[in-house]
């Protein structure tokens, strides 16, 4: 054999050598990365068992922990016997009857604009029902989600009437009350800003000092969501009708439920009491006339309470988890006569969907 030609097998023995080497180091390597892969799949997978078990620490303890806010009436605020009332409340109380059939199993903890936060996010509350704007950053970046937006609404100004502003392009060099760590801080700065306006804010926390700092002078303007400033010229008693609501709205304030991330369970548990509350004012549902819907032909009604398809095992909870939050508190009109409407504030936009609103129920089935 010429020397070429030899040269030539040899490296071709060569090449199919390694070509077998590097095909068995590859399968051996898809074996040992197969597992691995195969338990990330599951770890990232909707369907993967999450560790956080919400439920069964409210049952353990025997009731459901609600941050609110204590002292904003028609949300929550504690009335002449010391009970505490209010849209707020009462949707705690729902999704407390729904898990134990008994709103009383409901407890609460009052929370500041910077402190509700961290109470969720380190087990202190199960749930918030603080008047909370549901934004991008409080839900991709703190490990908290919105279950239900149960209140739409937008910031607005609350004004001394002596001071003659029509609008709130008439608040330039105005002394403005803000609570700190809340969308309002931000949304003010930026109205300011956008029309050109000088801004002198002043940054307090507690509602009854900027309460204070109105009726000293202090501040020309407190700034919140539109409901909150009906809620708050409430407390203000006979001295209210020496302010006014300018009516500009700002922003855009969906209120949420907010939640711990990585708990389906409860998280869907507080999503579809909310949702059982609307669907029960769609039927005409009440907190008196609900046990008369028992032989109601209509399937979805026959769901509803429990009487077909058991819509509460998918849930953790029993048949009656429904009409037993209605029971409670009433369906979602009665909570915002009950609450919402003395302060005067329209539901407006808050309607169900087919009376011109954004409140949906999503099919319960």
């Amino acid at each position: 054999m010429r020397h070429s030609d030899l040269y030539c097998s040899t490296l071709a023995k060569r090449h199919d050598m390694l070509r077998r080497a590097l095909r068995t180091t590859i399968c051996a390597a898809a074996f040992a990365i197969a597992p691995l892969a195969a338990q990330a799949q599951a770890q990232n997978s909707p369907a993967a068992t999450s560790t956080v078990d919400t439920l069964g620490a409210i049952r353990a303890r025997g009731y459901l922990i609600c941050g609110i806010s204590g002292d904003k009436p028609g949300f929550s605020f504690a009335d002449s016997k010391g009970v505490m009332q209010g849209l707020d409340v009462d949707l705690c109380r729902s999704v407390a009857a729904a898990i134990f059939g008994d709103p009383a199993k409901a407890r609460f903890t009052s929370l500041t604009s910077l402190t509700r936060f961290p109470a969720l996010q380190s087990g202190e509350v199960d749930l918030i029902a603080r008047y909370t704007t549901w934004t991008l950053t409080r839900e991709a970046s703190l490990g908290l989600e919105v279950a239900a937006v149960y209140f739409y609404d937008g910031q607005g100004f609350l004004v001394k009437k002596s001071i003659g502003a029509k609008s709130a392009l008439d608040l330039n060099g105005a002394s403005v009350c803000v609570e700190p760590g809340s969308t309002g801080e931000v949304n003010l700065v930026d109205y300011f800003r956008a029309n050109k306006l000088e801004l002198k804010p002043v940054v307090i926390e507690k509602l009854e000092q900027i309460r204070d700092a109105l009726m000293s002078d202090r501040c020309d303007a407190y700034t919140n969501d539109s409901a909150q400033l009906g809620s708050f010229k409430a407390t203000l008693g006979p001295a209210g009708d020496n302010y006014v609501v300018l009516p500009e709205i700002i922003s855009k304030e969906p209120l949420g439920l907010f939640v711990r991330k990585g708990d389906q369970r409860f998280f869907d548990i507080v999503r579809w009491t909310h949702v059982a509350l609307l669907t029960a004012e769609e039927f005409g549902i009440t907190q008196s006339n609900v046990e008369t819907f028992r032989k109601s032909a209509n399937p979805q009604i026959q769901r509803f309470m429990g009487e077909t398809n058991d819509l509460g095992a998918t849930l953790g909870l029993d048949t009656q988890w429904a009409v037993n939050a209605v029971k409670a508190v009433g369906n979602f009109a009665e909570i915002w006569d009950r609450n919402i409407v003395p302060l005067g504030i329209p539901r407006g936009i808050n309607r169900l969907v087919k009376d011109g609103g954004a409140q949906y129920a999503p099919p319960m089935r």
